[in-house]
């Protein structure tokens, strides 16, 4: 069978002739013998590219928590008091808050692919500071770096898997992809204190073997995202790089505000089991494990997790209904643990306090997404984990300027006393704020009750005025606000207003036909 290569020399003319020897000839008169190759980029397929980035957002998450029980061990390598550990869990969220509106969005136009690898390396470079820079400026440095790989690469997973979820399958719901981004966030969060600890305890190098065991981890999964399909079309014109904007429902701003202080309480206890579990064990019970200390942040974000995945059909309103509860029941029971030194205590308490932020965390994000407008979703999500970011750092930071005046105690329970009065408080306003929406009846005008006109195509919308009424002060009154008494006045003289005219529009209407039958 003839291939066409008596054709080889047919192409046109100032055809580039690499393209044409390849193939990449739109009409080589032997494209139609030869069967076109699969890019090896998009061999994965989507279903499995959605589960490669769906490990890919778990491992980044435990990264960046993979310090937390090895704070202990900084603190004697470098000889730095708690308020460094503040510091240094501080400027982490600091990286993570400049990626979220500096670059957090720009793989809607650079493509999803590209920008997820890029965070996975970038991931990678901070895991080898680590280990490579042996001190404090290494240890600030390599936090910045996993903050701002965090913001990028949690933007980018995020739509990356409800883009390959709706590609796989078509017809199923899309909130499975966001249900999945959620729990592989929390629970990437929990799972990195699990391994460091664990390789802590019973590994030889505690501060290097963790961090080459991720950066070998992260460098295979960046690899393998490569070969996922990409689902941004990156031929179009980019746009101008801009910050990400931050948009506020202006018709829901009170509602908006209540649901970023409920995330900004449930992001401060997220920073305080992530930063300071070790030294909370070790001051009051005596515990000293890097084991154990690993578990018990692997606790608090694994219940979170694992409640969201299984009351996920729950609405908003409700999933803050039986986060609120059950957040102060844990919360008591913390501080009672802790003052008892009573370990069993302690992990019930870390069970239902996870259980508890998780649901309170869900149900605030999804209200800020379903009060947004449409086209200002991201925008208005924006400014939600800017306000839960700032609740991740500033309460780590105050416990650790606080910790040379007052005991871990005693600082534990001013702790849960603010985060249980704030809970209350946001959650309590956004429940009945959603309520007075829901019941409160669609806005309608008053004015004059016209006879509906017969259906038109060429009719322009007309509002009545005041220099329009045929009574003009009783009009302005009635629509003074609040002046239900003058409205109800202006409407009985409209009807007489329209009563007369109509009788004296008859009247006048019979008379010329009565004079044309004379």
């Amino acid at each position: 069978m003839s291939v066409g290569y008596e054709n080889l020399f047919r192409f046109p003319p100032y055809t580039n002739s690499w393209r044409a020897m390849t193939g990449d000839w739109p009409d080589a008169p032997w494209i139609e013998h030869r069967p076109r190759r699969t890019p090896w980029r998009e061999r994965l397929g989507a279903r499995g590219g959605y589960w490669i980035v769906a490990l890919a957002l778990l491992m980044t998450m435990a990264t960046s928590t993979i310090p937390t029980p090895l704070y202990v061990l900084y603190q004697r390598r470098d000889h730095f008091s708690s308020l460094m550990v503040a510091i240094v869990f501080a400027v982490y969220a600091g990286g993570v808050i400049a990626s979220l509106f500096l670059v957090g969005h720009v793989s809607d136009w650079l493509g999803r692919r590209r920008v997820l690898a890029t965070g996975l390396f970038m991931n990678v470079a901070s895991a080898l500071i680590f280990v490579g820079a042996p001190s404090l400026t290494g240890l600030l440095v390599a936090r910045v770096i996993s903050g701002f790989s965090v913001g990028l690469t949690t933007a980018t997973a995020t739509a990356y898997l409800a883009e390959l979820h709706l590609r796989a399958h078509p017809d199923a719901n899309h909130r499975r992809a966001q249900i999945l981004a959620i729990a592989v966030n929390l629970g990437g969060i929990g799972f990195g204190p699990l391994i460091a600890g664990l390789l802590a305890q019973y590994a030889p190098a505690p501060l290097v073997l963790p961090y080459v065991v991720v950066a070998l981890v992260l460098t295979g999964l960046a690899v393998m995202v490569l070969a996922t399909p990409e689902t941004v079309d990156t031929s179009v014109d980019r746009p101008r790089w801009h910050p990400q904007r931050v948009v506020v429902p202006v018709d829901a701003r009170h509602q908006f505000f209540a649901a970023c202080f409920a995330g900004l309480a449930t992001f401060a206890v997220y920073g305080v089991f992530s930063s300071l579990v070790p030294r909370f064990l070790a001051d009051t019970m005596g515990i000293t494990s890097h084991a154990v200390a690993g578990f018990v942040a692997f606790t608090v974000f694994a219940s979170g997790a694992l409640a969201q995945m299984m009351l996920s059909p729950l609405k908003p309103v409700a999933l803050l209904r039986v986060g609120s509860p059950t957040l102060l029941v844990g919360l008591a029971l913390l501080a009672t643990g802790m003052w008892t030194a009573n370990l069993s205590l302690f992990m019930i308490a870390t069970v239902l306090t996870g259980i508890g932020t998780g649901l309170i965390f869900r149900g605030a994000m999804s209200m800020v997404s379903d009060l947004a407008p449409d086209g200002s979703r991201a925008e208005a999500l924006a400014g939600f984990f800017l306000g839960v970011y700032v609740g991740l750092s500033v309460p780590v930071v105050a416990f650790g300027v606080a910790s040379g005046h007052a005991s871990v105690r005693a600082l534990m329970l001013i702790f849960v006393i603010v985060v249980a009065m704030a809970t209350m408080v946001s959650v309590r306003s956004v429940v009945q704020r959603s309520a007075a929406r829901v019941s409160s009846p669609p806005l309608t005008t008053t004015g004059l009750s016209h006879p509906s006109p017969a259906p038109a195509t060429n009719l322009v919308a007309y509002t009545p005025t005041t220099n329009d009424h045929p009574d003009r002060e009783s009009w302005a009154m009635a629509h003074a606000p609040g002046n239900d008494r003058a409205r109800r006045r202006a409407h009985r003289t409209s009807k007489k207003t329209l009563a007369s005219a109509t009788s004296a529009s008859q009247s006048g209407k019979c008379d010329k036909e009565c004079g044309d039958g004379q």
